[in-house]
């Protein structure tokens, strides 16, 4: 994995903006509804390499491939960077409920169970604002029917990652880049959907942790650098009632990253980066969990470098715990400089300030500037473009100040 040698380098968090033509031949997949595979195929890889030579000509330098091979759902509305795994994933069916409306579930002390997605307690404090259409609070479409485990997990996606391989690195070598990184979500993340087949949470944790292992195998095998997904350990804290003390959700979440590190056993560490993040949604995120709360669950995971959310506004003074928690020798840091959150671009002086913080604190060579979250559907493309080029030209500043 490259390092910020002689300049601060400059990456992303994984989704993009699709363009409208793969939008609509996306939706052209739907069941029911006749397609040519082929053609699709061939809008897929045009789309790829013309996604990646964009970031290449903005000066991204360990680029992605937007996340355009994960569809933005074929059976169900909703969020591709989760929802991709279920159909890749054999062992379930489509449930009758959303997790919007599961029953609600309560946490006791000492015992922590996640709650239904609606009895988040950010959306209880601000009800009235989630329930506003004009607000301007999101937290993105509800599936009306949900997957359930109902037998043994396996993973039957090696055609679509085989695909997206081919695919990223006809792009990467068409821009004449040497190095990216393409996501996958990690079993925290992945397995937060009904169980009725394995004994317990934590053996369906891990069932869904040998199954992904195979995706995450492919792509370090291919030689791309492999970024888990996980907003999950970060997440779930919102989505435990009552609150649970600080060390019982550590230990709620370090069985996450257990399961998360039996997937990735053997990989070589300097070829993964870790992403957590404390949900994309636009919303007030009054009840995130503090970073330094959780670093040290981040850390416990055994991978290269740790991207996380420092441009956000509820977060980006959490640069401050790098005063006092040491990273790991080796590592590195893709904290997000520009973020998802708002439709305001920020400016490049103000990039170059946030990544001068970290460098000050962790070390110039070990900070990769990045985004927050993906921008793919979150901002506008035309804002998402514009965000990544300030991106660019505050690491830009950032190197003149550090290097000189």
């Amino acid at each position: 994995m490259k390092n910020s040698r002689d300049r601060i380098l400059t990456s992303h968090a994984g989704s993009l903006p699709r363009p409208d033509a793969l939008i609509e031949a996306n939706r052209a997949r739907e069941p029911g509804r006749a397609t040519d595979e082929h053609r699709f195929q061939e809008q897929l890889r045009s789309a790829v390499v013309e996604v990646v030579r964009r970031q290449r000509e903005i000066g991204l330098d360990v680029p992605g491939d937007g996340e355009y091979g994960k569809s933005m759902g074929h059976r169900v509305n909703y969020r591709a960077w989760w929802s991709y795994s279920f159909q890749r994933l054999g062992g379930l069916e489509l449930g009758q409920q959303g997790l919007y409306d599961m029953p609600e579930r309560r946490s006791r002390p000492g015992e922590v169970v996640l709650t239904s997605f609606g009895d988040r307690r950010d959306r209880r404090r601000f009800a009235a604002a989630y329930a506003d259409p004009d607000s301007g609070v999101s937290t993105g479409p509800r599936a009306s029917r949900w997957p359930v485990c109902v037998a043994p997990l396996t993973y039957t996606g090696g055609e679509a990652i085989a695909a997206d391989i081919a695919n990223f690195k006809a792009g990467l070598l068409a821009a004449g880049v040497d190095e990216g990184f393409m996501t996958s979500i990690a079993p925290g993340s992945a397995s937060r959907i009904a169980n009725a087949h394995y004994k317990s949470d934590e053996e369906f944790l891990f069932a869904c942790a040998d199954a992904m292992r195979e995706e995450y195998r492919a792509i370090v095998d291919a030689g791309l650098i492999l970024q888990l997904d996980d907003p999950a350990i970060a997440e779930n804290w919102d989505m435990i009632n009552p609150e649970p003390t600080a060390d019982d959700y550590r230990k709620f979440s370090m069985v996450r990253v257990e399961a998360l590190n039996h997937a990735i056993r053997g990989l070589p560490e300097d070829r993964i980066r870790f992403h957590l993040c404390w949900g994309s949604w636009h919303g007030p995120h009054t009840t995130d969990i503090p970073l330094r709360d959780i670093v040290d669950v981040m850390l416990a995971v055994r991978c290269g470098a740790y991207s996380f959310e420092a441009g956000n506004v509820r977060h980006e003074h959490e640069w401050r715990v790098w005063q006092d928690v040491e990273l790991p020798a080796g590592k590195l840091i893709l904290p997000g400089v520009v973020s998802h959150a708002t439709n305001v671009v920020e400016h490049p002086e103000l990039v170059a300030e946030r990544i001068a913080r970290f460098a000050s604190v962790v070390g110039k060579e070990r900070v990769i500037a990045s985004t927050d979250c993906g921008l793919g559907g979150r901002v506008h493309p035309e804002i998402a473009w514009a965000k990544l080029g300030s991106l660019t030209q505050g690491a830009a500043l950032a190197t003149r100040q550090l290097w000189g």
